[in-house]
């Protein structure tokens, strides 16, 4: 039995997903973090049931890329029953996408998740009155802790069994009665094509909607009727079609909540007093700047603690095997090549990787992105994208691909370019551990403290060019801020774990690959040629002519450049080979310059390769002039000029 979870965004599906799948899909306290679907096999209460976490989705009349994913998965019929998952404090709102989904006539249970933040705001639901109504099974679940699951599945499991569709409630009668006409001019033929449910397809098309227009133009006889019933009904009530069915749905949305629930006094909590000072016009500036400064200084504090005891272990264990096997052979680049790849990992990235991504995913937790999102939407628009921009990019600090496939949120595909490419620039967790694991360990935390200010100032100012040349209206930002809440311990670390994990499976075997190639090329003298080959780059940029093979390597992963810059130098004290200002270019460099091999992928596929080769060229032209113009002011200020 496949179980498609939808519901609309940040209402924990996701949070229902892992619960039951093992941590799959990352959560977050804000909309729009699932951009595809999730699919897992698990085994519940001895039924083995397939489940599909969708991306969120406020109607099927999807808007963006995310939405549209959802929408197409629902209407694909491939789900046997679908949970439709509502935020049970926004019940009256998340009821509008429940009637839609009852048009598909398919198997449905509603699940009610995050029940104890509906009765902090005052709302007592009738769970069986509303089951009474809609005529499905109504759970309540408060997902984060695990409530109600059980039941959530043995209704799933009883309502499969038994073919539970339930009935969408009717419309007022006139629009009811324009409905049905409209329907007996769907032939079998046309259903059969759209793979659509009747009573679904006649409501799509008497409002409207642009992909089933779209569909319909291969029956012109049918196209015409459809106009003909539009027009109908805005000359009757005097609105656009669109607007006459959505009200309808938001009146009977309504007429439920009001028969199944009362709404009491809230409950005015902690949580609410701190909300109204980080949503504040003034401090709420400030209360983010204290959070990047903390969470910047947290990092580095817990990463050198870390970093300078293990890095002295290695250096130890790397100078008796140098002693032990000799300086020259095959065998003694081979094991210092693989060596080198596992101390990169455990002295270098980890100790900066974990906290970060620690630190990550409770701000996630909290709810605290979607806030930042509200307050940088001024920021974004000076620069000419939508607010909704900020969420990619609070991704992309994290990890690139999925910043970039998180700009499907955005509804027009200027902005997701410009964001994607924008997004590039972000320093994700691989360039943080560079930032930190140089410029902050050899310079001091001011210095790395500037390159991030450096950084949003580039992404200000190529944001601004690129918006220049593609001008557009960018509309105001509307964002869903969910409630703040206390992080789970569990989802926490199991968020910190998945996203640890691709690190310790993916990029770091390829470190010590990578690790290991070099050495072949030091043995071979390989490294000689591909250095003389990258020599008028690193010769403009003032760096060493080792540093030119570790950038190629970078490109696989951006770990790589500065694991194997150990290694190409052939010490783990980078700065008694390179000043404070080459190490400063390098890094600036390799902020800069082209994306990882995955996030080019994700770039070809979202964007197309054309526009993927003019991210990556632009990138590298750009880390060119960064990195050119931090070598020149340098000098300058060395020579007193």
């Amino acid at each position: 039995m496949r179980i498609a979870l939808a519901g609309q965004p940040n209402c924990g599906k996701s949070t229902i997903f892992n619960a039951l799948a093992g941590y799959k899909a990352v959560t977050a306290n804000f909309p729009g973090k699932t951009v595809q679907y999730t699919l897992s096999s698990v085994t519940f209460g001895g039924n083995t049931f397939e489940i599909v976490d969708l991306p969120g989705i406020y109607s099927l009349t999807s808007m963006d890329l995310a939405e549209f994913e959802a929408r197409k998965y629902i209407l694909s019929g491939k789900a046997d029953i679908v949970i439709n998952v509502v935020d049970a404090s926004l019940l009256s709102r998340s009821l509008e996408f429940t009637i839609q989904l009852m048009d598909m006539d398919i198997p449905m249970v509603l699940c009610l998740n995050m029940m104890d933040e509906a009765r902090r705001k005052g709302i007592n639901i009738n769970a069986e009155k509303l089951s009474e109504i809609l005529g499905i099974p109504v759970v309540e679940t408060i997902a984060v802790k695990g409530q109600g699951l059980g039941a959530l599945f043995s209704a799933v499991r009883s309502a499969f069994d038994k073919n539970v569709r339930g009935k969408a409630p009717s419309f007022h009668k006139d629009v009811e009665e324009t409905i049905a006409k409209l329907s007996g001019f769907i032939s079998e033929e046309v259903l059969r094509e759209l793979r659509v449910p009747g009573r679904l397809l006649s409501k799509k098309l008497a409002e409207g909607d642009d992909f089933f227009m779209k569909e319909i133009e291969r029956f012109p006889h049918l196209l015409n009727v459809v106009r003909n019933y539009q027009a109908y009904i805005e000359k009757t009530h005097g609105r656009p079609s669109d607007m006459v069915i959505s009200s309808e749905r938001h009146a009977i949305a309504m007429n439920i909540f009001e028969e199944a629930a009362t709404v009491g006094r809230p409950i005015k909590t902690f949580h609410d007093r701190i909300d109204k000072l980080i949503m504040h016009r003034v401090l709420g500036y400030i209360f983010l700047i204290l959070v990047l400064l903390g969470f910047f200084s947290i990092v580095f504090e817990a990463g050198k603690a870390i970093e300078e005891p293990i890095i002295a272990i290695l250096e130890r264990l790397m100078k008796s095997i140098v002693e032990t096997m000799g300086e020259e052979t095959l065998i003694s680049f081979f094991a210092k090549g693989i060596i080198e790849g596992l101390a990169g990992g455990i002295g270098i990235v980890l100790p900066y990787l974990f906290p970060f991504l620690l630190g990550m995913s409770v701000l996630e937790d909290v709810g605290y992105l979607p806030r930042m999102a509200f307050l940088m939407d001024a920021f974004m628009h000076k620069i000419g994208l939508h607010g909704k921009s900020v969420l990619p990019f609070v991704l992309g600090y994290g990890c690139t691909v999925p910043a970039i496939m998180a700009t499907r949120i955005l509804e027009t595909p200027r902005d997701r370019f410009i964001t994607a490419f924008l997004a590039t620039m972000v320093p994700c967790a691989a360039r943080t551990t560079i930032i930190y694991g140089l410029v902050a360990y050899y310079i001091g935390p001011w210095a790395a403290l500037f390159i991030y200010v450096l950084n949003l100032f580039v992404i200000a100012l190529t944001g601004k060019i690129l918006t220049h040349f593609m001008p557009e209206v960018t509309p105001g930002l509307i964002l869903e801020i969910p409630s703040l809440k206390m992080p789970s311990i569990n989802v926490v670390l199991a968020k910190t774990w998945l996203r640890l994990k691709e690190f310790m499976f993916i990029a770091w075997p390829l470190l010590i690959i990578g690790s290991t190639v070099l050495s072949f090329l030091e043995y071979t003298k390989g490294d000689i040629l591909i250095n003389s080959i990258m020599l008028p780059l690193t010769y403009v940029l003032g760096l060493p002519a080792s540093v030119g093979t570790t950038l190629i390597f970078g490109i696989l992963r951006k770990e790589l450049s500065m694991i194997m810059l150990f290694q190409a130098l052939g010490t783990m004290d980078v700065s008694s080979v390179m000043s404070r200002e080459q190490i400063m270019i390098f890094t600036l460099f390799v902020l800069f310059y082209v994306p990882c091999v995955a996030t080019i992928a994700v770039l070809g596929k979202e964007l197309g390769w054309k526009k993927m080769s003019m991210v990556s060229l632009a990138t590298l032209i750009v880390a060119c002039l960064i990195a050119l113009a931090a070598r020149v002011f340098m000098a300058a200020i060395r020579n007193g000029l």
